[in-house]
C-alpha cells in the first residue's frame, strides 16, 4: 500500500494539472469565489497541488496535514473576522480538504465540511475537475452564508479570488 502511494506521487507528472485545470478553468473558479463571497461574510481560497514531494512522502505527511500548511503559507487565518477558508485538492490521492479558520471552525459541524469534501471527490474520480470545483465552492458558500452573514455594507475582499496552482 506504502509503495502504491509512494508510486501515486513520484509518477504524478505536473501537466496533468495544467491539463485538469486550464488557465479556462481557474478563471471559472475565481470567479465563482468572486460570486460566492459577496453571499457572505467568509473568505475562500482554493489551492491544487499535483503530488507531495519525496521528503513530504518520507514523512508520512498526509493530505490534512498538507492543507494546514496550505493554509497557514497562503495566510487564510489573516482575515478581519477569522472566517477564511481553503479548499485544498491533492490530485494524486483525488483527495480534498477542507481547512477553516477558528472564528467559522467552531460554528461549523466537521461533518458539514466533510460533506462537501467527499460530494466534490465523487466528482474527481470522474475527472469532472472544473465541476467538483465549483461544487465545493457552492457547498462552502453556502456554510459561510448560514454561519458567517455579512450586511451588504461590510463587503470586503481580504484574500485573491485566483486559485493557486502549487508546484508546477
Amino acid at each position: 500500500m506504502r509503495l502504491q502511494h509512494l508510486i501515486r506521487h513520484l509518477g504524478f507528472a505536473p501537466w496533468r494539472v495544467r491539463r485538469a485545470f486550464p488557465h479556462a478553468t481557474l478563471h471559472a473558479i475565481a470567479q465563482a469565489i468572486h460570486a460566492a463571497e459577496q453571499q457572505h461574510g467568509g473568505e475562500i481560497r482554493f489551492a491544487v497541488e499535483g503530488a507531495l514531494d519525496l521528503p513530504e512522502l518520507w514523512r508520512g505527511v498526509s493530505a490534512r496535514e498538507r492543507a494546514i500548511e496550505v493554509f497557514s503559507h497562503l495566510r487564510v487565518w489573516d482575515t478581519e473576522h477569522n472566517d477564511g477558508v481553503l479548499i485544498y485538492l491533492l490530485l494524486a490521492e483525488r483527495d480534498v480538504e477542507i481547512v477553516a479558520d477558528r472564528g467559522i471552525h467552531q460554528q461549523v459541524d466537521a461533518a458539514a465540511w466533510e460533506q462537501v469534501c467527499r460530494s466534490m471527490e465523487a466528482l474527481l474520480r470522474q475527472e469532472r475537475f472544473e465541476a467538483a470545483a465549483l461544487q465545493g465552492i457552492a457547498g462552502v458558500s453556502a456554510l459561510l452564508a448560514r454561519h458567517a452573514p455579512s450586511p451588504a455594507a461590510q463587503k470586503r475582499n481580504e484574500l485573491p479570488d485566483w486559485p493557486v496552482v502549487l508546484r508546477l
